[in-house]
């Protein structure tokens, strides 16, 4: 191609670009379309859908036992007093009723109290998952569907620490069942839809998002609700969120809310949590969970530099129950885990439930920081049960010198051990390390809550016997240039945890 013809091509492409550039300043520059109104309807979605939600209703036997003066099954109410009324008042009838008696001062009778919530159909020969709390002491339980027929339910299993319950009824047909969808793939944004009984009003559909993922409430070990702006409210426990593909993605258990109705902070545990639990509770009628046997702490900053790392991360192993599969796996306290089985662990809270997760007497990879160093060890997976929660300490019969040596630092007042000091602190004869006996107010001790009686067991990862064990090992750290010394505490009770407190 002649040159000239080159330049003339290359001159009228410019002029093109600057007369779209004049008309439309961002014509180069399309950005994605956004959908800012979401979808266009969920009414065929929900059709599909809401025959496989049902609404629960439990009744129970509630025992005046009078012996507090609550009408409750426990005995632990305490008395509200009846008002005095003057004779023959028109109320008295009623108050001796509230109040728990009748007429002549006897107990009421047993009377029920009935529960609403809301539940769904994972198999179509009849399983139904709910909340573990909706359906909790209930003498009978009745699930109603849809089409306005009802069905005497089973309890198969539950399950207290992510409040899922089964349930199996025997229906004179299929029923119409949804499946759980991989909730560990939905993002922050992503349409939601519940479906329940609010306030016992059957076949409710609410449209949002997912607000969040991973929170953390404090309802139980195992935390990490999706969030939604989907409405939930009472009576919608128990029930399904949904993805646009009509699977479900998490259940609907909890709200925050000072109004007791829905302003946006609801949550559902993920289907991620919940399938593996439904699963064992359908085969074995129990949960058979992980256990690794240690007691951990969450990274702290200052724990993380006292450590030597980079940044807070993973689990701060506090204590090793020794008849846990992490002991003979040598694990020991002041471990950080950082991966289990594969698995990142970014934060305390992620370990346990990962541990949960994994198969009982599987052969796990451990990575774990010690000292600075990366090291890898074998775990054999243990099952938890209900007494495997508590860290034992180490027993033995230290030696205790009539007249203790004392010794201050860092705020602390601190000294051996004696049979007055164990008597007054309230410790056993099996309790061994340096006494904590007083701690200065407004100190960083103070205010990382080190109180007297805690026992000091470690200092910088080296066990300490005396109080001049503790000030030379403070010597140490503070020659090396180390700012913040992690300590090992005990506290009455025998829980371990670690505190970093600064050395200048």
């Amino acid at each position: 191609m002649p040159a000239y013809t080159k330049n003339m091509m290359r001159r009228a492409g410019a002029i093109a670009i600057a007369a779209l550039l004049a008309a439309s300043p961002t014509a180069l520059y399309a950005p994605p379309a956004l959908a800012t109104a979401g979808p266009p309807s969920v009414a065929d979605l929900s059709a599909q859908l809401i025959d496989a939600v049902v609404n629960i209703s439990t009744s129970q036997t509630v025992v005046a036992d009078n012996k507090d003066g609550g009408d409750d099954n426990d005995g632990d109410t305490p008395p509200t007093p009846m008002p005095k009324l003057p004779p023959g008042s028109p109320f008295e009838d009623f108050f001796n009723q509230f109040f728990n008696k009748d007429g002549k001062g006897a107990p009421a009778r047993p009377h029920k109290t009935e529960a609403l919530g809301s539940g769904f159909v994972i198999d179509s020969s009849g399983i139904i998952v709910t909340n573990n709390h909706v359906i909790d002491d209930a003498d009978d339980i009745e699930v109603n569907f849809n089409d306005g027929s009802k069905l005497k339910a089973k309890l198969l299993g539950r399950d207290k620490k992510v409040d899922v319950a089964v349930l199996k009824v025997d229906p004179p047909r299929p029923l119409k069942a949804v499946k759980f969808a991989d909730s560990d793939k939905v993002r922050v944004g992503d349409w939601a839809m519940a479906i329940g009984n609010p306030f016992g009003l059957t076949s409710t559909v609410t449209l949002g998002i997912i607000s969040a993922r991973n929170r953390d409430i404090n309802s139980g070990p195992y935390d990490n609700y999706l969030q939604t702006d989907a409405a939930i409210n009472k009576g919608n426990s128990g029930g399904p969120l949904f993805n646009m593909d009509g699977d479900v993605i998490g259940i609907n258990t909890a709200i925050i809310s000072p109004t007791g109705g829905s302003i946006g902070l609801g949550f559902s545990v993920p289907a991620a949590t919940v399938a593996p639990v439904i699963e064992q509770l359908r085969q074995f009628g129990e949960t058979r969970r992980g256990w690794l046997g240690v007691k951990i702490q969450s990274v702290t900053d200052d724990i993380a530099e006292s450590l030597g790392m980079d940044h807070a991360q993973g689990a701060l192993i506090a204590g090793v129950d020794d008849k846990g599969p992490a002991k003979p796996a040598g694990l020991e306290p002041g471990d950080v885990i950082v991966k289990f089985d594969g698995h990142e662990i970014k934060e305390m809270r992620d370990l346990p439930r990962i541990v949960a997760d994994t198969p009982v007497d599987k052969q796990v990879e451990v990575v774990i920081l010690r000292k600075g160093k990366s090291l890898t060890k074998q775990v054999m997976v243990g099952r938890l049960d209900e007494g495997d929660t508590a860290i034992k300490t180490s027993t033995g019969d230290p030696a205790v010198p009539e007249k203790p040596k004392t010794a201050k630092a860092l705020g602390l007042e601190m000294s051996g051990l004696t049979k007055e000091l164990r008597d007054k602190f309230k410790l056993g004869e099996d309790a061994k390390g340096v006494l904590i006996t007083n701690v200065d107010d407004g100190s960083t001790a103070d205010d990382k809550q080190v109180k007297p009686g805690d026992l000091i067991l470690q200092v910088g990862q080296q066990q300490v016997d005396s109080p001049s064990d503790v000030t030379k090992r403070l010597d140490e750290l503070k020659k090396s240039g180390t700012k913040q010394a992690l300590l090992l505490l005990s506290n009455q009770q025998g829980e371990l945890r670690f505190v970093a407190l600064a050395l200048n």
